[in-house]
Formats: structure tokens, sequence, C-alpha cells
């Protein structure tokens, strides 16, 4: 699955994390840029969500930018799931 709009989840305040989502040209693949406050104890972590969640929705051509202030796992996959159901036009928000 591919994404057909520029999406976003989140905000950039403490214990959040803010996803952005933008379609790449086909082929691209992924393009994963993670930041955070945390980066050093659980960036790898982070890592292997972002790339879980993108397989469990089989998505290619995605640019996605995830910038961290600390949050938990759960809110991760929540804003994720969000933005990435926002990209595919499954679920309408803001951008």
């Amino acid at each position: 699955m591919k994404p057909k709009i520029a999406a976003q989840s989140g905000t950039f305040e403490s214990s959040d994390v803010i996803v952005l989502i933008e379609p790449l040209p086909n082929k691209s693949g992924r393009k994963i840029e993670i930041s955070s406050t945390v980066m050093q104890q659980f960036g790898a972590s982070f890592r292997q969500i972002v790339t879980d969640m993108l397989d469990q929705y089989e998505m290619t051509d995605i640019h996605l930018i995830a910038k961290d202030k600390g949050a938990l796992e759960p809110t991760i996959k929540a804003r994720l799931e969000t933005a990435i159901k926002r990209s595919i036009g499954q679920q309408e928000g803001t951008l």
C-alpha cells in the first residue's frame, strides 16, 4: 500500500511523538527519519516499532518523519496508526 496524501498525527509536547507521512514516487522504498530525546536508550526499539507497523500495513514508497519527546510504546503505535490511516484516506484529520 502506498500513501495517497501527506498526513500527520501527534504533537511535539512532552511524552508524545509527532509523526509526519508523505508519499514518495513509485519504487522509492521507505525513507524513515527518527529523532528522539531518548534515542540512545530506545532508538533501536523505536525503529523496530515503526518498521513493524509499516510492515503490518504493507506500506511502500513512504517518507516517515517521527519526532519523539519520550512517548511510551502505546502512544507511538497509536500515532503511527493514525498517520498511516490518514495518509491512505481511511481516517480524516488535520495536516
